[in-house]
């Protein structure tokens, strides 16, 4: 018999969630979803890098828990854009839950995610590949965010206050103090 396969211990996150897509509408997925991916997107590099996917339907189509997430991207965030019919969108990643939470805390990489085909992209080809390398290679930059949330002045104290109590390094990427001075 051979190894058996190492299976990962289902996050606290998860159930919560799973609960929350199988009981409220997509519509308030959507709406929720879409504020928290523009206040994680504020400092970001990644902002940035949206240009051409500009007016393009996104949807993320969470198949255990039959829910979607779909949005629009707009400028250097996204607004909520449920859809009207199954086929209302111009890209879709479909998969499970657990696959798509993988992809957002960045413990599997999302080549990996998509060629082993855990997660399925679908729709118009360049967008879609567009939104897969966006996806591998941008890394979060907390302190940005962290000042473009709070302020540089309060923000800087933020840094400082994170780093010192070790903080820093339970966020995805870790926090690297640049622009801090003791």
């Amino acid at each position: 018999m051979g190894k058996p396969l190492m299976t990962l211990p289902q996050s606290a996150v998860l159930l919560p969630l799973g609960a929350a897509l199988r009981l409220l509408p997509d519509s308030v997925h959507t709406r929720v979803f879409s504020a928290l991916l523009n206040h994680l997107l504020k400092g970001q590099p990644a902002a940035e890098d949206l240009g051409p996917l500009e007016g393009k339907r996104i949807c993320l189509a969470v198949t255990d828990h039959a829910g979607s997430v779909c949005f629009q991207v707009q400028g250097q965030g996204v607004k909520a854009s449920p859809m009207k019919s199954d086929s209302d969108w111009d890209v879709r990643i479909r998969g499970r839950l657990e696959d798509f939470w993988r992809l957002a805390t960045r413990s599997e990489d999302p080549d990996t995610l998509f060629f082993s085909r855990k997660l399925d992209l679908e729709g118009e080809t360049e967008a879609g590949l567009y939104l897969k390398n966006l996806l591998d290679t941008t890394e979060p930059d907390w302190e940005s965010h962290i000042h473009a949330v709070m302020g540089k002045t309060a923000g800087t104290q933020a840094v400082k206050m994170l780093t010192r109590l070790g903080l820093g390094q339970y966020l995805p990427g870790g926090l690297h103090p640049t622009h801090t001075t003791d």
